[in-house]
C-alpha cells in the first residue's frame, strides 16, 4: 500500500512505458509525482507488456523500473481504495484480483526478470519486483510492507516472502511495518543483489546486449551493514510468542532499546490488522505456494475493504493526514478469535 499521496498525475496511456532496447524489453512505472503508486489501469499494461514479450524470441529478458529519483513504486493508489472502500463498491477487489494474477505471473516468469528495486518499494512495488528472478537493491532503497499502520494486512504475495524469510524477521517486518535497507533485504530474502546507484545507468544500458548475469557479475558489490542479524536473537525470542500482545510483552522486557522501539512501533498500528497479519503470517508458512497465499490474501484484502479500520487508517495517513488513527477495535485485547477468523473465511 501506498502512504503518499498525489493527484497530479501523467495521463492512464503513459503511466507505463515499455519499450524493447536490444534483446531486454523495459518496463517503466511513470507516475514519479505519485512515487509511482500502481493503479488498475497500470497492472494491466503490465501484464499486457509481460504476455507479449513471452512469446517474442527477440526479447531474452525484462526490466523493470520506476521513474524519477525517488524509488520504484510505493504501492497501491490508497486513496482510490480508501473512496471505494466508503462507497461500498468493488473496484479494489477487481484491482487486487489482476494485481495478485499479476504477481504469480512474475515469479513464474520464463525469462530473467530483473527489477531496480532503488530507492522506496513498499506494498505493491514488492510485488512488482521481489517476486523476479533477479532483484536489485542500492544503498537508497528502503523496502516495507507497512500496511498494518493504514488497517489493512500485507498483501501482493507479500505474506509468502515474509513467511520465508530466516527466523522470524518476516514477522517483525510484517507487523512493524519497518523500512529495511540493502543488506537487510538481501538477508530476509526480498532481493539477490546489491549495485551501487550510480552504476545503474551503466547496469541498465550494458542489459540492452547482454545476459543479466553477465552484466551483474561486473556491477554488484558488497553492501553496507544491516541491522536485523544483529537483532536476530531478540526477534526470534519474541516474535514466537503465541499472539501479538504476548509479542509486546517480550519486547518490553527484552532490555533492549531497539525491542522497545519496536514495541512501541507495533502499538501505534491497527490491533485488528495486527492480529490477522501474525495469523495470515502463519498460515502462508503452512500454504507453501505463492498461488495459495495470494488467494488467502485475496480473501482478508476483501474483508478489509469492509472493516472500519481501512477507512479511517488511509484517512489518517492520506486524506487528513493529522497521523492520529482511531481504530476500532482500540486495544488488541478487544480483537477477538470470531474476529479474526473472518478474514480468512471463504468469500462465497
Amino acid at each position: 500500500m501506498n502512504i503518499e499521496d498525489d493527484t497530479r498525475a501523467g495521463a492512464p496511456d503513459d503511466t507505463v512505458l515499455c519499450a524493447v532496447q536490444g534483446r531486454t524489453g523495459v518496463i517503466t512505472l511513470n507516475r514519479p509525482r505519485a512515487l509511482n503508486a500502481l493503479t488498475h489501469p497500470m497492472v494491466l499494461r503490465i501484464a499486457e507488456a509481460l504476455t507479449g514479450w513471452e512469446r517474442d524470441q527477440g526479447v531474452d529478458q525484462v526490466l523493470i523500473r520506476g521513474a524519477g529519483e525517488r524509488g520504484l513504486c510505493a504501492g497501491g493508489d490508497i486513496r482510490a481504495i480508501h473512496d471505494d472502500a466508503k462507497a461500498g463498491t468493488r473496484a479494489s477487489a477487481e484491482f487486487w484480483r489482476d494485481e495478485y494474477r499479476l504477481n504469480a505471473y512474475i515469479a513464474r516468469y520464463p525469462k530473467p526478470y530483473v527489477a531496480l528495486m532503488d530507492g522506496i518499494v513498499m506494498g505493491g512495488g514488492v510485488g512488482v519486483s521481489a517476486h523476479g528472478s533477479v532483484r536489485v537493491v542500492t544503498e537508497r532503497s528502503r523496502v516495507a510492507m507497512p500496511e498494518t499502520g493504514i488497517g489493512f494486512v500485507p498483501d501482493v504475495g507479500g505474506t509468502h516472502l515474509l513467511a520465508r524469510a530466516p527466523g522470524l524477521l518476516g514477522t517483525h517486518l510484517a507487523l512493524t511495518g519497518s523500512a529495511v535497507g540493502a543488506a537487510d533485504a538481501l538477508l530476509c530474502g526480498l532481493a539477490d543483489h546489491f549495485v551501487p546507484a550510480d552504476r545503474l545507468p551503466a547496469l541498465t544500458a550494458e542489459l540492452a546486449d547482454a545476459p543479466a548475469d553477465e552484466v551483474l557479475a561486473r556491477h554488484a558489490a558488497a553492501p553496507g551493514p544491516g541491522l536485523l542479524a544483529e537483532w536476530r536473537g531478540w526477534i526470534d525470542h519474541c516474535y514466537a510468542a503465541g499472539t501479538v500482545e504476548e509479542i509486546v510483552d517480550r519486547l518490553h522486557a527484552q532490555g533492549d532499546p531497539a525491542a522497545k522501539e519496536a514495541a512501541e512501533t507495533i502499538l501505534a498500528k491497527s490491533p485488528t490488522a495486527l492480529k490477522v497479519t501474525l495469523e495470515a503470517v502463519r498460515r502462508a508458512a503452512a500454504l507453501g505456494e505463492l498461488e495459495a497465499v495470494l488467494d488467502q490474501e485475496f480473501r482478508v484484502s476483501c474483508r478489509a475493504l469492509t472493516s472500519p479500520d481501512l477507512v479511517e487508517g488511509i484517512r489518517a495517513q492520506v486524506v487528513d493526514k493529522d497521523r492520529s488513527p482511531r481504530w476500532s477495535p482500540a486495544t488488541l485485547g478487544e480483537v477477538t478469535e470470531q474476529d479474526v477468523a473472518r478474514f480468512f473465511a471463504p468469500l462465497g
